[in-house]
């Protein structure tokens, strides 16, 4: 079977929650037998030289990317306004990229063409007029619930409206191309039960995120430092950022005052000067890490205080699997087949943070066990192995029909 992976940005290395998610599946892929391509959009936020990837994940994806001019610009978003089109997929529009994919599929057949994300399904009449593979939409989330969200986060009136304007056009274009899909793959049900409910009339699977469990296997249930709270994601994703300052600014100070010794951690790439600037009492800003991993693996307590967002969040399931203690507002651990106070702590305003820190802290044991569970769920239900099996058995179908 072979498989074209079409990318709005390079998944290679897999440092965020997003590139995690898409990695995962392409290796889970190849390891069932499929042959993949991977081809890419390569924008200046997450700009990657691709001659220095490793050999081995180059000569098994033959990964290919063109750079695209992503940034926000002030006069085509002015532009914009005049017209009833999405800013936020007009950006990733590129005609070198769409020669690039004419090219591919000219001295190429594929079985299935996967869109990872929503931001290159403009591509699909080019997909259509030139290969009769099987296109694939996997939505990692719904995007304009996110903007939607972050709408009503925004303090300035004027921010506000026009995030309302970008939420409203990009739902009218998510819902309108959903049509042009033979099938589409969500990460968790709540998103399959969306777009079951608005009427899409084809097949939907849901596929959750999976981790490689051989690379995990050490369990350390006892953190090198576990007198600690810990945050780690990408900081140039608003939900992130809204999430982190609504913890620091509501929850941070109340969690001082019954343990004035507790240090908070703030980990991941494209950390603002902003956040790296603010005086907070026992916060370290760490920023971009080498090993997600040894990071998650040397702290104690993970938050992930998300106030908005859809999807599924990788860096939970990677916290799971290496036995840590998570709490997460409900928004957060949404898609994860979780047991409040079993395998997760869920705690949706700042007393319950506050509550759900101090019971840890003050309880070692109750803190390991969540840990221990969290690390069979993940065993159970979210080894990538078994979950890129189902994917391709359900391939293996859809190509026949």
């Amino acid at each position: 079977m072979k498989i074209l992976q079409l990318c709005h940005k390079v998944p290679y290395p897999p440092k965020d929650g997003g590139c995690i998610a898409i990695n995962n599946l392409t290796q889970g892929l190849i390891n069932q037998g499929c042959e993949v391509k991977v081809l890419a959009l390569n924008t200046k936020k997450h700009f990657i030289d691709i001659d220095k990837l490793p050999i081995e994940y180059r000569s098994k994806t033959n990964i290919e990317a063109v750079f695209i001019d992503t940034e926000i610009k002030i006069t085509s978003a002015i532009a914009n306004l005049f017209s009833n089109k999405s800013y936020n997929i007009e950006r990733f529009y590129s005609k070198v990229f769409a020669d690039k994919l004419i090219e591919v599929l000219k001295s190429e057949i594929f079985d299935i063409v996967q869109l990872e994300s929503l931001y290159v399904s403009m591509y699909v009449d080019i997909i259509r007029k030139y290969s009769k593979a099987k296109i694939i939409f996997r939505a990692h989330n719904i995007e304009h619930k996110i903007w939607e969200d972050n709408a009503q986060l925004a303090a300035n009136p004027i921010k506000k409206a026009y995030i309302n304007l970008l939420a409203k056009r990009l739902k009218k274009y998510e819902l309108n191309c959903l049509n042009t899909f033979d099938s589409i793959i969500t990460i968790t049900k709540e998103d399959e039960m969306f777009f079951k409910n608005i009427g899409f009339p084809k097949t939907i699977l849901t596929i959750p995120f999976g981790i490689d469990l051989k690379n995990n296997r050490e369990n350390n249930l006892l953190a090198t430092d576990f007198y600690s709270v810990f945050h780690i994601g990408a900081m140039d994703w608003q939900p992130n950022i809204d999430g982190i300052n609504w913890f620091l600014n509501a929850v941070w100070k109340m969690v001082l005052v019954k343990h004035s010794q507790l240090k908070l951690y703030l980990a991941g790439r494209n950390m603002s000067n902003e956040l790296k600037q603010r005086k907070i009492s026992n916060v370290i800003v760490v920023g971009e890490v080498e090993s997600a991993t040894e990071f998650i693996q040397s702290k104690g307590l993970m938050i992930v205080p998300l106030l908005s967002g859809g999807g599924m969040r990788v860096k939970i399931i990677e916290g799971m699997a290496l036995g840590k203690t998570i709490i997460s507002t409900k928004i957060g651990a949404e898609g994860i087949d979780y047991e409040n106070n079993k395998n997760i702590l869920i705690a949706d305003t700042a007393d319950e943070f506050v509550e759900a820190i101090s019971k840890c802290l003050n309880d070692k044991s109750f803190a390991e066990s969540i840990g221990n569970d969290a690390r069979l769920l993940v065993e159970t239900k979210y080894d990538n192995q078994n979950i890129c099996k189902k994917l391709f058995d359900f391939y293996q179908t859809i190509i026949k029909e």
